[in-house]
This record gives structure tokens, sequence and C-alpha cells, in this order.
């Protein structure tokens, strides 16, 4: 048992204890049967009606007009609260069925809107509080309710669910349930924290809290998070979708029947003592067992956020209070907590970056003209690769070129893999897996190049070598085809420089690995066309990426924020700081991985050639580092990760310290030591002069605006999203308090010019301003 209990507490948290049997051997496969339908309200009521059948049950349909998903609005959740009335009142209701008229959503969670609106702490313990309340009284209700879910069953979309005493799901890949409120810095409010562990174990619903994870409906059936399965159907008079939905509602409501009449039990949610679940559930049920799993988990969450993320630690609190001293406390707790984490600087800031990616779904420039239907990608690297499977994965054809044979059939077998892992993990089948490889074609030349609407160039980072291959393309396809090339530094406008279409050409900076990184960086040039730009932004949106669209200059954005940073690490290794060190310090800081592992991933060679331009180009920022230390390393072939050697030994996962390395660092080493720079200086030299050159960016319209600095900074490079992003992070932090320790590192530390704060920082301290409104 105990080994059991062991293996349950991983990290992870492990998998079901429960595993509920199937319901639709007894049920049969029903027929799709006609019945007479009475409405019973409809009236003015546009997010959720009540439909009353002649046989008793009552369908509750939610659909949020001019919206493609549902949300637990103050509309919706009003409108609800009335036909409860009316489903208490109703002696002819006899069951109740949930259901959805979106295409592939259930409920997608509580209106986010409706929490940031809030001012104070009260009102949003009020607002969960009543979520409670809402939900007690579908619990509570002595008519059955069955939830009938399909596509996305999220946040209080499944608190709603979990309130129901029966729930269906459709077996599809577009159905997922998740309670994910932690990655926003909250807690589920509206009684998640109570009822899930009470379904499904203490282990599995941790695990989906701490972790926000969506589940999907198979293994939500295994967990006893969902009572029965129906397969969706294919095609017929209507679309597979609008079938699937309707064999769902008629199983549903047969359910409901059944249940009603008591031809049908609810399914009994204890586990007998003489099975492994029921045994491990009454050890979980121990002071010792619980604590044995609370400790495993807290440890757990203290390694991955390193104390920064509250939201995680108050689930544990209140999960542990509710199974210690009974739901209502739990429930009291839930709710005092969600007022807490809301109103929290942490919330807040990921909140808002929410709010951002919303914003950057939307194409600034409008649809494109003509859109992009088959992109070519030159060059079959890991980037190349990369970029075709996220085009092929979502919708478009692609076409990718190599040099060789050899290279060609690397970039293939890349894409396999990648999309055989996604088999694996049940994320496509087999069958979506061969359909998405149809779209791909591998060439040696550009034969047929004239349909391709879009060229992404991922060749070596050359400026000849990439005006060469410009030309090449130019030659070889039509007049409106797009060239865009996957360069992190070289400004485009010198790559198409003596090129016959400069509306044509754009940046197009992806980041490795491409199939799993968000962010995509669009750069535009004075030349770039509105059009070109347009569809640039389209097949980023297509591919499923978080865009910005910055202008052309040397780094662009977030290439250019990045080397002062990477900068001032080289800078403190000299000044006696291990790179070990460096590198806990700014993982305790909210990075998740430091910047001497960084530097030796992006490649010592890739980071000596950057730091080279740009410091030719703003050498009172970037030209007063001493590179002699990186010079000296790549001349010894240290060139990082990809050679086995850097700051840092690889032996396969391995990592050591490189003793050649540091006696390399050693010989340019100058003076104070280790222990006479605290931690909060080099996190905040590090991160002042990232968060200073990206103001830099703003003020020289590098940046349209301060979101896109702060998505392209957590998305591209792994600011601390606790944190918002580097210009949220400044008015947290405080414009004048900023301007002050720039200044006071200006004058303290030797080269100090590279601190100097921007003027348009300044201008905000003296003017109190913020760089993002205040709500």
């Amino acid at each position: 048992m105990l080994q059991a209990l062991t293996n349950q507490s991983r990290t992870s948290l492990g998998s079901s204890f429960s595993h509920r049997q199937s319901l639709s051997n007894r049920l049969g496969r029903p027929q799709h049967r006609q019945f007479a339908e009475t409405t019973t309200s409809s009236s003015d009521k546009k997010n959720a009606t009540l439909t009353v059948r002649d046989d008793g049950v009552a369908l509750v349909r939610f659909d949020q007009p001019d919206s493609k998903v549902n949300t637990l609005n103050e509309s919706l959740t009003k409108e609800f609260g009335a036909i409860m009335d009316q489903i208490e009142r109703d002696d002819k209701i006899k069951s109740v069925v949930l259901l959805s008229d979106k295409k592939d959503c259930f409920i997608a969670g509580a209106d986010i809107d409706m929490l940031a609106r809030c001012q104070t702490k009260e009102e949003v313990t009020k607002l969960s509080s009543e979520g409670q309340k809402m939900m007690d009284r579908v619990a509570n209700s002595k008519k059955p309710f069955i939830a009938a879910i399909s596509g996305s069953c999220l946040g209080g979309g499944l608190e709603l669910a979990l309130a129901c005493h029966y729930r269906i799901a459709t077996k599809s890949p577009k159905t997922s349930l998740g309670l994910p409120e932690v990655q926003l810095g909250i807690l589920p409010g509206a009684g998640g924290t109570q009822r899930l562990p009470k379904l499904v174990g203490l282990p599995d619903s941790l695990d989906m809290m701490l972790t926000g994870k969506n589940i999907r409906a198979d293994k939500a059936k295994k967990m006893g998070l969902v009572d029965l399965l129906v397969d969706p159907i294919g095609p017929g008079v209507r679309s597979p979708e609008e079938n699937s939905r309707k064999y769902l509602e008629d199983i549903a409501v047969r359910v409901a029947g059944d249940i009603a009449t008591g031809k049908t039990k609810l399914p009994v949610r204890e586990k007998p003592l003489t099975s492994m679940a029921g045994l491990t559930s009454w050890a979980l049920s121990t002071s010792f067992g619980r604590n044995f799993v609370f400790n495993k988990a807290k440890k757990g969450v203290e390694e991955k956020t390193a104390g920064n993320y509250p939201a995680p630690f108050a689930i544990l609190d209140v999960v542990k209070n509710g199974l210690e001293n009974g739901v209502e406390k739990g429930l009291q707790l839930e709710a005092d907590k969600f007022g807490e984490l809301a109103r929290s600087s942490e919330s807040s800031a990921l909140m808002n970056i929410f709010f951002g990616q919303n914003q950057l779904k939307k194409n600034r420039f409008g649809n494109p003209e003509k859109p992009t239907k088959t992109v070519a990608v030159l060059g079959a690297g890991l980037m190349g690769a990369g970029i075709a499977q996220v085009s092929i994965q979502k919708g478009l054809n692609a076409k990718l070129k190599d040099m060789s044979r050899e290279g060609l059939a690397r970039g293939e077998q890349y894409i396999d893999k990648n999309l055989s892992t996604s088999v694996k993990k049940r994320q496509m089948t087999a069958w979506e897996k061969e359909g998405v490889l149809t779209r791909l074609t591998p060439v040696l030349d550009y034969n047929n190049f004239k349909d391709v609407d879009m060229v992404i160039e991922a060749v070596f980072e050359d400026i000849n070598l990439k005006r060469k291959v410009l030309a090449e393309v130019e030659n070889n396809t039509g007049p409106d085809t797009i060239f865009a090339s996957n360069t992190s530094a070289l400004p485009i406008a010198d790559i198409a420089k003596g090129c016959k279409r400069p509306d044509k050409v754009i940046g197009m900076h992806y980041f490795s690995p491409v199939e799993k990184m968000p962010l995509l960086e669009i750069i535009t040039t004075p030349q770039t066309s509105k059009e070109t730009a347009a569809a640039a932004v389209q097949v980023g949106l297509q591919q499923g990426k978080t865009v910005i669209v910055v202008k052309d200059g040397v780094g662009f954005y977030t290439t250019r924020i990045l080397a002062p940073m990477l900068n001032e690490a080289f800078e403190l290794l000299t000044h006696g700081v291990s790179p070990d060190r460096l590198d806990k310090v700014m993982k305790k800081f909210g990075f998740p991985v430091g910047p001497i592992t960084l530097a030796d991933e992006v490649g010592i060679d890739v980071g000596k050639h950057v730091a080279t331009n740009l410091a030719a180009a703003f050498p009172s920022r970037m030209g007063s580092v001493n590179l002699s230390p990186i010079n000296d390393m790549v001349e010894a072939k240290f060139l990082g990760k990809k050679s086995g050697k850097g700051f840092y030994l690889y032996d396969g996962k391995k990592k050591s310290p490189n003793p050649e390395a540091a006696a390399i660092i050693k010989k340019y080493t100058v003076g104070e030591n280790d222990s006479k720079i605290s931690d909060e200086d080099i996190q905040l030299r590090m991160v002042g002069v990232f968060t200073n050159e990206a103001i830099h960016c703003l003020q020289d319209g590098i940046l349209d605006n301060p979101v896109d600095g702060d998505m392209g900074a957590v998305f591209g490079l792994g600011f601390p999203p606790f944190l918002g992003g580097p210009f949220r992070w400044v008015d947290t932090y405080g414009a004048q308090r900023f301007v002050d320790k720039m200044n006071h590192y200006a004058q303290t530390v030797s080269s100090g010019e590279r601190f100097k704060p921007a003027q348009l920082v300044v201008d905000n301290a003296k003017a109190g301003k913020t760089f993002h409104s205040k709500k």
C-alpha cells in the first residue's frame, strides 16, 4: 500500500486511482427518437434557454451571442439563476441536461474581464461566494443534473459539470476538461477545490489544479471525472460536428430519463477497501497519507516556481483545509483566497498576458487580399523543418527545400518523429498524422515554385548567403510571391538591398524549437507593403503563433534586448561570479533557464557574432563589455551544447562545469570577487539593462506599443510571466525607483554608461506616468 501511495505522489502526482465502469453496454446505443417539446422559457434570454420535454427531461442550452465560446459572465449566470428558479418550481421537470450549442465549447470558464473590473478583494470574494452558491443549487438539487460535454469544459465550466450528478463527454480530440485558473494566478473559485478531490482522488485533483493541464475525454473517463463517453458521429445530412452534438444530446436525454425513473442508478463514488483504489483512498484519508501527498506536492511546487507564484500554495492550503475541516470551511477559505489572489500583482500580470495574447490574435493590417495557401521553406535543418511542421499541421501546404538529399531526409525524419510523438501522446491519431504529412513536399530545386505564395528562408546567418537566396527566389517565383527571412539579427533592409521587389520582403523571426516556442517576431521595413505584412501575420496566426510586429533594425527587438543581459552576465563572470551562481540567481528571479545555460544553448559563436554587431550599432550601451573570454572560447571550440563543451560540459542529459572555460574566464577576471556582489544586484543589473533596452526600442519606434514588448519578452525570451513583461515590471517596480537604481549602477559599476536610463523612462518618472494605463 505504501509503495502505491509513494508512486501516486510523484511530482507529477500520478495517474488516477479510480476506474469508472462504462455504462454504454447497459444503456445501449439509442436511436435518434423524436419527442414533443414544449418551450417554457425563451423570451429574451439569449445566453441560456430552458426547454422542457413531455417526458420530464429539461434541456438547458448555453449559447452566448456574438461569441465563439460560452463564458460564465454576469448575464449568463443571472439567466441561469432564473432558470434554476423555474426548474425548482416546476414539478413536471424530473431531470435536467446541461449542454451547449457552440461548436467546440461547453463552457470555457469564467469571464476574466469581470474579474479584472473588480477593484477590491471583497468584490472578488463575493463573486466566488455567489458562484459557489450557484453550484450548490445544482449539486443539492433533488432533480438529477447531467452535463453533456462537447468541446472545451474549463474553469468555471468544469466546476459546473462537477456540481452535476452525472457527466457525459464526446470522445473527441476537441473535448478537454481542466481547471486552468492557476495559469492566471488564481484558484478554482466556485467549489472546484472541494469537489474535484472527492471525485477523482487527491493526487489527480492536485495534478490538475497545480498544473492547469487539460484532460482528454478518454483519460477523464479513466480518472472518474467523466461517467460515460460518446463516440463522435460521421457526416450525414448535417456536418459531423452537428451529428455528434445531436447524438450526445440523445444519449444525455436517455440517461437523464433513466436516472429520474430509477432505471439507472447514479454511480457509487466510494471505492471498496478490497480494491487498490479503495485502499489507497483510505490511506489518503489518514493524516499521515494526506501529509505525505501535500508535502510532496509542496516540495514540487517550490522547485518549479522558486516561490514566485502564490496560487499553487493557496490551492494546497484550500484543498487540505476542506479535507480536514469539512467542505463548508473549505469553501469559505476558497472564496477568501480567490479574492486575495485575484488582487495580487502576480495575478494582475498573468491576466494582462492573457489579454495581451487575445489582442495579438487580431491582424493589425487586416486580412490579406490574397490568402497564403502554400509556403516554401528553404533549409531543412531544425529551424526549417520546424517551420514546415507548424505550417502543415495548421492546414498550409509546404515545400521543404534543401541542397542535399541527406539534409532533406533529416528534415523529413525530424517532422515525422515529432508527429509520431504527438500520436503516442494521443494528441492526434495515426490517420491524422498521415493526412498532415500529405501536405509536405520535399524538394531539391526551385521547380514548381511558381505556385508558392510565400518563401521562408532558414539558411545560415550570413547576409551574403541570404542575399543570394533572395535573388534565386525572385528568379524562380511569381511577382506576388513574398520572401520572408528567418534571421535573428540581420537588418531586413540590408538583406533586401538590390532586390527586385523590396515591397515583398519581410522578416519572420521564429524561435527554436519552432514547434514548441510560441512567439513569432515579424519585422517590417519602410518598403514592406501592407499586403505583405498582412499575409505574414496571417500565416503566423494560422501557425498558432503569438505574433508581434516590430520595425527593422539591428537585432530587431528580442535579440536587441537579450544581448545586453547576456553581456552583463559575461561582465559579472569577469568579476568573480561563477556561472552556476549566475544561473541559480536568475532562475530564482523567475527566468526558466539561467543566462549562462542559455548562452550555451544558443551557441557561444552565435552569441559572439550578435554581440559584435550590436556593439557596433550601440557602442555606449553594448560596446564596453570585454568579449575577450568569449573570443578565446570560440577559438578553443567551446561553442556550447552543440559541441559538447561551452561554459558547461555536456554528457547526454548531464551537465557539469567546464574547468577549461573557467580557466579562460579567470585569465580575464578583475575587480570584485563573488561574495561582494549580492544576489539582488546581480538580478537588477541584468534585468535592468534588459528592460532599459526594451524601453529604448519603444523610444526608437522599433516597438509600436508596450504590449508587444511584454509579449515578446515573455513568450520569446522567458521573462518571468508573473512579472508581466519588462514594461509592466517597471510599472510595478516604479519608474522613479528604476531610474534611481540604474543611475546608481551607472555611477558605481565600471564602464557604467551602459546603465544610463532611457529618456522615456526618465520622463515617465518625472511625470508619474506608467507604460500601461492603470485599470
